[in-house]
């Protein structure tokens, strides 16, 4: 005979997998906005063209 199953644990396991997601974005965006001060901060690091060419051409 099969178990029955465990709803709590599915959640429990549902709810881990979701905060583990949240905390990845929190992550990403952290990052990004370190990246974007970092750039305004010092603007000969970053390059003018969002191509990535520096001379624009």
């Amino acid at each position: 005979m099969a178990f029955k199953p465990n709803y709590n644990q599915s959640r429990r396991e549902r709810d881990r997998a979701k905060e583990q997601k949240k905390l990845e974005k929190q992550q990403r965006r952290e990052e990004a906005t370190a990246k974007r001060k970092a750039a305004q901060d010092d603007p000969q690091a970053a390059p003018s063209d969002p191509a990535g060419n520096p001379e624009g051409a």
